[in-house]
């Protein structure tokens, strides 16, 4: 059977792209951002995966108002990217892995999810970039398989954190189920507080951010125990990316089967609050 290896959560703000692209990584504004990774992407390259589960927010290249799935999974052989106007640079396509992505879904849908199965699937920043962080000398040839699962943040409304805590429960379970003695990584992407428009543009809110980063420690299904309106007025509009986190820690399995290994917390960039964590799997 497949194993989970760890997981990664990590911000995905679309100004990352500009600064890799111009070389910023050691500019003083940057600075202090990509210094969180090093340590996340040696372990990566201990450990070798050979897929990662990427739970992430589409910002309308794939989906848009007038059709936005609460829940997808891509089962396609390739995902590629397009720059959506941010000067993201566009990166070769993201191999996928069929099966496990019907796998995933059969899984999922079992579990009395409803899933949009996407045969054909863009992915935008919020996929791309942290794939992009996590392994920067990729080249050509990305060094994993890959499994976009998708959650909607963006037209309300919303599933509750305890829909995706459940959610991400499944997919741990499922990728445990797969027949395959593959190694697997989960990756959850977004926040974590900020707001871009509105009466609260440039909110964020550090206390909440370091107390829900703890939380995923010590209590993963803290955040829970909160609405998505609530958890909106704790950390922005946008702040609600979370979900993905959420989803992410829930799959990597119990407080006695995963410990941090490393973090990281930086506001702002762009005006986001940018937060890095690092889990490993001890089951």
């Amino acid at each position: 059977m497949a194993k989970i290896v760890g997981g990664i959560v990590t911000s995905h703000v679309p100004a990352i792209g500009r600064a890799i692209a111009g070389g910023l990584q050691e500019d003083a504004y940057w600075k202090p951002f990509f210094d969180g990774f090093p340590p996340v992407q040696k372990w990566l390259n201990e450990v070798k995966p050979d897929v990662a589960v990427v739970i992430y927010n589409d910002h309308g290249l794939n989906f848009f108002l007038d059709k936005m799935p609460t829940f997808s999974v891509g089962a396609a052989e390739s995902y590629s990217n397009a720059d959506e106007g941010w000067g993201i640079p566009t990166l070769p396509a993201f191999p996928g892995n069929l099966d496990l992505s019907w796998h995933l879904i059969e899984s999922l849908v079992d579990k009395e999810f409803d899933i949009t199965t996407c045969q054909e699937m863009l992915v935008d920043h919020a996929f791309t970039l942290p794939m992009k962080l996590l392994w920067p000398n990729a080249g050509e040839a990305w060094p994993v398989r890959t499994v976009p699962v998708c959650i909607n943040t963006v037209q309300h409304p919303l599933p509750s954190a305890k829909r995706c805590f459940k959610l991400g429960q499944a997919i741990g379970e499922a990728v445990r189920s797969w027949d395959d003695d593959a190694r697997v990584v989960i990756i959850g992407t977004g926040g974590l507080s900020h707001q871009l428009d509105g009466e609260r543009a440039g909110f964020i809110n550090k206390d909440f951010d370091l107390k829900f980063m703890d939380s995923l420690v010590t209590d993963p299904a803290w955040a829970t125990q909160y609405s998505v309106e609530d958890l909106v007025d704790f950390t922005g509009t946008q702040g609600i990316e979370l979900l993905m986190w959420i989803a992410a820690r829930a799959a990597m399995g119990g407080v006695e089967q995963v410990k941090k290994l490393h973090s990281n917390y930086h506001i702002p960039i762009s005006n986001t609050a940018a937060g890095l964590m690092l889990f490993e799997n001890v089951e």
